[in-house]
């Protein structure tokens, strides 16, 4: 049973390829971590695995919707469904709260909901910030805002969980606690993580390591 396939994609910009003949799967509950040179384009790999950037050959078929026929707002309208996102530079909204980062992606799918609302505590509770819900994010530290982007990315229950460098901007020991967080959450939910990153220690604890270079992807 597969999640996510990929299969031959290939990606330039102009004259100038990034990465060619790639081909992977990963099946329900899989975490796979894609490590690579830097420039190789991992980043621009898991972009668009979320269907945020565009590639030029082959297919990204998630379950059994192939994402190159889909328009933007289609690609939008899936991504907000089935996609959580954790980014090395957290991207949450200095202008809302704690709770209201957290319960952005129910909000955008128009669940708004006593039980919605009883679902964000949860995963506040469940990443440790219950007690800072009403913080605005300038008055976290960096493992605090990290852990309320996953909060953010799981809480609409998504079956694909993507994570660029999650831990790239935290000093080791919270970098751990944040790949144990993110490793917990993701398995009690039995969603399926791609997880980019530079670091031996978090790509150790995948599943599978798949190496991109720009010829291909292959086991590491």
């Amino acid at each position: 049973m597969t999640l996510l396939r990929v299969d031959g994609l290939g990606k330039h910009y102009g004259s100038t390829p990034v990465f060619a003949n790639v081909h992977f799967s990963v099946a329900p509950g899989e975490f796979v971590a894609i490590v690579g040179d830097s420039g190789v384009g991992k980043s621009t790999l898991l972009n668009c695995l979320a269907g945020l950037d565009t590639w030029d050959t082959g297919h990204i078929t998630h379950g059994t919707t192939d994402l190159g026929p889909l328009d933007d707002t289609a690609r939008a309208l899936w991504r907000r469904a089935h996609v959580g996102f954790v980014f090395q530079a957290f991207h949450v909204l200095p202008h809302l709260d704690v709770a209201q980062n957290v319960a952005l992606p129910l909000m955008l799918l128009g669940q708004n909901g006593p039980e919605h609302q009883q679902r964000v505590q949860q995963m506040l509770a469940a990443v440790g910030l219950e007690a800072f819900s009403e913080r605005l994010p300038q008055q976290l530290s960096g493992g605090q805002l990290q852990r309320v982007a996953i909060a953010r990315a799981l809480v609409h229950r998504p079956a694909l969980l993507l994570a660029d460098e999650p831990t790239g901007n935290l000093d080791p020991t919270t970098a751990t606690r944040v790949m144990d967080l993110l490793l917990a959450q993701t398995r009690e939910q039995g969603a399926s993580l791609v997880l980019v990153t530079h670091s031996d220690a978090a790509a150790a604890r995948a599943d599978r390591v798949l190496r991109l270079t720009a010829d291909g992807i292959a086991p590491h």
